[in-house]
């Protein structure tokens, strides 16, 4: 494959890397204001999860893959995977809270959703927003 025959993929994962920042910043600030506030972890990491997934839905679906109009399908397909990559995430994030504490799970947060997004990326490439 040539250099010209990549700038598509690389210019679609540069704008998915950017607006996964944008999405984890609001999802792991949610989640560390909401569990610091005494809301359980899991319950934290939803809501985190639901405000990330609020923005990234319309700005990954217009934006990084360049879809004019978002329809039900894509709505639909984003929602199953997202359930999936929510519970996969939940689990990760309560299991280092219920072994080292809330700190790390803080700590351990923004890790976890950075190697969740590289399958998210994938998904979202070749199913969501086909």
């Amino acid at each position: 494959m040539t250099v010209r025959a990549w700038l598509p993929h690389l210019r679609q994962g540069g704008l998915y890397v950017l607006v996964g920042f944008a999405q984890l910043a609001l999802d792991t600030g949610v989640f560390i204001g909401a569990s610091a506030l005494g809301v359980p972890v899991v319950a934290s990491n939803v809501a985190g999860r639901v405000a990330g997934a609020t923005l990234g839905f319309w700005l990954n679906g217009r934006l990084t893959f360049g879809k004019q109009r978002l329809d039900r399908g894509h709505a639909l397909r984003f929602a199953l995977s997202w359930v999936v990559v929510t519970v996969l995430s939940t689990v990760l994030v309560d299991a280092v809270h219920a072994r080292l504490g809330l700190h790390r799970a803080w700590l351990a947060k923004p890790i976890v959703e950075g190697f969740l997004a590289v399958l998210s990326f994938l998904v979202s490439k070749h199913w969501i927003y086909r």
